[in-house]
């Protein structure tokens, strides 16, 4: 039974191997979720799902293995309903309340609920629309979708309506986890701790268990040991591209600077606008009156920073060429020169594009900053931003 599920959980992309299939075997084996269908879902979530953009996919694979009997031949559905019978029954025992055990005592019992359901698979050749007997929609009918009793079997229904249902394997709770949605804070920050390195520091609040365990085995009493907390210890210089063209990804982008305040201690961040000349600063609605020459910023931060530009690289093309390209002022050395200046003095960089990749070809000068970046450019979504973590490491 569980080999199709297995099969589905690759083809969506996930990658488990035979050891996790077979570890996930021997779980069931030995009986650790045996009358629990939430337990069984979680323990084959964990089982199989290493990483935690493949929880969406994860979710979509057990219920199109475990719910979606609608698709299935009765012969089908019969032989999978031998399996979970006793699932189902301590569900009941777990979920119902006492009122609706009484009416399923009434009605037959438990089995008895079974056994209807298979003999109405059997004579049953067509969809159902209403009703108290047939497997349908909107009905009164124990079994099937967007209907009502209180001791039903669910079949063919996205999720629950009334909470009632003795058969509820349709469980998908991490639908923003998969790198194909659009972003957010969460899913950048899962993003940005690709790029980490961990080192203790501050006030020793933390506590030590092994060294707490090992100090109070020799003295013979509790010994409590304590050690400052780990912090991701990767240094980070974040260039903003601001006005203009970006005002349409506002959002995004502040999205992604809330995120890395959160997840970088050190983390120092600098605006532009279009390209990369001679001053820059850090608070927009003084760009003219404090600006910090670009000189200042290259001699103060060390080559162990990475170092990140975020833009849509959207400008006119002189504007990186030529000197006095600049469309706000006249700039003495030409964008290009600058960003090259950047690159040499943090070897570790990339630039990170709001705009969707498949307009970049549309606009010169993206081409050219991609260039100069070598290539290092890469989406500002969640695969992109991944990417970029990976590149930065």
């Amino acid at each position: 039974m569980f080999l199709p599920f297995f099969e589905r959980l690759r083809q969506a992309g996930i990658p488990v191997s035979l050891r996790e299939y077979l570890a996930f075997l021997e779980g069931l084996s030995k009986g650790l979720t045996t009358y629990d269908i939430d337990g069984f879902y979680y323990f084959a979530r964990v089982v199989m799902v290493k990483d935690e953009r493949h929880l969406d996919r994860f979710d979509q694979a057990f219920s199109a293995s475990f719910s979606g009997i609608e698709s299935l031949s009765p012969e089908d559905v019969i032989r999978a309903l031998d399996l979970p019978e006793d699932w189902l029954r301590k569900l009941a025992e777990k979920t119902l309340t006492e009122a609706e055990k009484a009416q399923i005592a009434a009605a037959g019992g438990f089995e008895q609920l079974m056994e209807m359901l298979k003999q109405r698979l059997e004579d049953q050749k067509s969809r159902h629309q209403g009703g108290s007997k047939w497997i349908g929609t909107a009905g009164t009918s124990p079994f099937g979708a967007y209907g009502y009793n209180p001791e039903g079997v669910r079949i063919g229904q996205d999720k629950s309506r009334h909470q009632r249902a003795v058969k509820v394997w349709d469980k998908r709770e991490f639908r923003d986890f998969d790198d194909s949605v659009a972003l957010g804070t969460r899913n950048i920050k899962i993003a940005l701790k690709r790029l980490r390195a961990w080192a203790r520091a501050g006030a020793q609040d933390e506590l030590d268990l092994p060294a707490t365990i090992r100090a109070s085995a020799d003295a013979g009493f509790i010994d409590v040991r304590t050690r400052p907390e780990r912090h991701n210890a990767v240094k980070v210089l974040l260039f903003m591209d601001v006005g203009g063209s970006m005002d349409a990804h506002v959002k995004l982008v502040e999205e992604l600077f809330s995120a890395a305040r959160a997840e970088f201690k050190h983390l120092e961040h600098v605006y532009f606008h279009n390209c990369l000349y001679e001053g820059i600063w850090r608070e927009n609605r003084r760009r003219w009156d404090a600006r910090t020459p670009t000189w200042e910023i290259l001699n103060r931060y060390g080559s162990d920073y990475k170092c990140i530009f975020i833009g849509d690289a959207a400008m006119s093309p002189y504007e990186i060429s030529h000197r006095g390209g600049a469309n706000e002022h006249w700039n003495e050395e030409a964008g290009s020169v600058w960003l090259q200046r950047a690159r040499v003095t943090w070897p570790h960089h990339v630039w990170l594009n709001p705009a969707p990749q498949e307009h970049w070809h549309h606009t010169q000068s993206t081409q050219m900053i991609s260039d100069i970046f070598e290539g290092k450019m890469h989406p500002l979504t969640l695969a992109g931003i991944t990417a970029a973590m990976k590149e930065l490491g």
